[in-house]
């Protein structure tokens, strides 16, 4: 069967910009006609060793769907813009026979036709992950895909890149034009330089710049037998795990008000699992501190999305997760507590003379040690297999639409426009509780009001792009208070340290080092008593009316 394939193609740079597409009730004409459904693809293009189909100007794609195999034979027209059209044959065909043991379509006939007995090598395999969406107009009706690709070469990742396709399945091609001008505009989108094919062929070639040819799929018949090459038994080898790609993601996490909360939290935990992978190579190599400091701050999102989202996932089938980032975090912040000491003690050795700086060697020598001694589990931490394991299935998990949902009857709340403004609203009267209390608080019950401030704002932050523009500000406010309760937690950190190792290292210390480190001890004292002093400012813009009021504003566009 010979068809026209005409479609919009673009290549995404912010996929928070296509997330929201794919959400969307409707783009230009067309309206959507359900949620998106997920998909994963292993298309693997074919051709002769000497390219006979690229000569004809075609391209051979083998892809396995249903259990069924399929051949898909594309001409390789160049596209006009972001508008591509193809020609498009496909047929039945079979893994294990070469072509001219598939059953007859118009697709074979075509491969035989240009390839004759030639055995067909493998090019390239692309890999995606699917996530399509039907729409429909008034005389026609397409299909919106955001497709995650993998081009595979020789068993190892070459390249990924994110498309945004959107098909023409029947009717009037002028609404594919018309879609085509609104999203021509729209920043984060770009006309795709070619086909998903063409785009894989390169990344293979500039691979393999040393040998830059493919693997032979099939060897040539062997003296008496009948000729056929033999397609799978070389050329469609069983799948090799290829090595991890980084995960694609926008500037943002891409929350819609019609994501359900298992889907949003999934999108915020692929967000901040993104960062935290980043991040990891430099933390691992030790010599910048924000590189760790990053990666700690991705973990610590991704504990508290589990917090906010959480009770869209079945707690049986996410448990590992949330236990081994629990672990990871652990360790990450063991490390970063130190690096914020040791931060510390430098500023203030730099206002001291070089005898006092002396003397307090000893209590900041202690704390780089610890700091190594943290460092040390924390690498054998990402170095073990367990936490390999881990990565690449939670991978898979913020990658998977549906995967670990919690079952919901359509009558139960279950979209963020649904949920979010409650969830908000009572994170912040956890905050509020503590008005009463606050001007005799202590330490530890302002480190608390810290926590629910910690909760607060990232409830807000998940589900930014969903509120009012007044989010900002009510963000900006809360992170003022988190900052100014997280300095006074420090500097009380701080002072119990010292006071703990004046006590351990007694009849150790010489007279000036005890008295040095004392002298540390209350400077810290005062820090922390100025921070407890001054606190009502950052508290007030954010317990007063003025935030309240902003935070109807923000949580009313839901």
């Amino acid at each position: 069967m010979s068809t026209i394939e005409v479609e919009l193609k673009y290549r995404v740079s912010d996929i928070a910009v296509a997330e929201r597409l794919l959400a969307a009730e409707a783009i230009g004409p067309f309206r959507a006609l359900a949620a998106a459904r997920t998909a994963q693809h292993v298309d693997r293009y074919l051709d002769t060793a000497d390219g006979a189909l690229a000569a004809a100007g075609y391209a051979a794609r083998l892809r396995q769907t249903n259990g069924e195999t399929v051949v898909t034979v594309k001409g390789t027209t160049p596209s006009d813009g972001a508008m591509a059209r193809r020609e498009e044959i496909e047929g039945p065909a079979d893994r294990k026979r070469a072509p001219h043991d598939w059953p007859p379509s118009a697709a074979r006939s075509l491969i035989l036709e240009r390839c004759g007995d030639a055995p067909l090598v493998e090019l390239v395999t692309v890999r995606q992950l699917r996530r399509k969406r039907r729409l429909s107009s008034d005389d026609a009706t397409a299909e919106l895909s955001l497709d995650e690709v993998d081009v595979v070469s020789r068993g190892r990742v070459v390249d990924h890149f994110v498309e945004l396709e959107i098909e023409l399945t029947s009717g009037n091609a002028q609404r594919l034009v018309e879609v085509g001008t609104e999203l021509s505009a729209t920043a984060g989108l770009a006309a795709a330089p070619g086909s998903k094919f063409e785009t894989a062929l390169a990344a293979r070639t500039a691979s393999e710049l040393e040998a830059p040819r493919s693997r032979e799929l099939a060897a040539p018949p062997a003296p008496g037998s009948d000729g056929h090459a033999d397609v799978v038994a070389a050329e469609l080898p069983p799948d090799s795990p290829p090595r991890p790609t980084p995960l694609v993601v926008g500037k943002t996490p891409g929350v819609v008000a019609e994501d359900s909360v298992a889907e949003a939290g999934r999108k915020v935990l692929r967000f901040h699992l993104a960062r935290m992978l980043a991040r990891e190579p430099g933390t691992r190599a030790g010599t910048d501190p924000e590189e760790l400091h990053a990666m700690r701050v991705a973990t610590r999102r991704m504990r508290a999305a589990w917090r906010v989202f959480g009770d869209g996932f079945r707690g049986d089938r996410t448990r590992r997760h949330r236990r081994r980032l629990r672990t990871v975090a652990g360790r990450l912040g063991a490390v970063r507590d130190l690096d914020v000491l040791i931060v510390a003690s430098e500023a203030y050795l730099g206002t001291q003379t070089i005898t006092e700086q002396l003397a307090l060697q000893p209590l900041f020598a202690a704390w780089r040690d610890q700091r190594d001694d943290a460092r040390v589990l924390l690498v054998r931490e990402l170095d073990g297999d367990g936490y390999a394991r881990w990565v690449d299935e939670f991978r898979d998990f913020v990658r998977t639409e549906g995967l670990g949902a919690a079952a919901v009857l359509p009558t139960t709340p279950h979209r963020i426009r649904d949920t979010a403004a409650s969830r908000i609203w009572a994170s912040y009267e956890a905050v509020r509780a503590y008005e009463p209390v606050l001007r005799w608080a202590d330490v530890a019950t302002l480190h608390e009001l810290r926590i629910a401030g910690k909760w607060l704002r990232y409830t807000i932050e998940f589900v930014r792009e969903c509120l009012g523009q007044d989010a900002a500000g009510l963000i900006a406010r809360v992170t003022a208070l988190q900052d100014h309760l997280g300095l006074l937690n420090d500097a009380d950190v701080a002072a119990s340290m010292a006071r703990t190792f004046l006590v351990e290292r007694a009849g150790r210390l010489s007279e000036a080092e005890t008295a040095a480190i004392g002298r540390y001890l209350i400077d810290r004292e005062r820090e922390v008593a100025r921070l407890r002093r001054t606190v009502g400012a950052p508290w007030r813009a954010v317990g007063g009316v003025a935030f309240r009021r902003a935070l109807g504003r923000a949580v009313a566009a839901l």
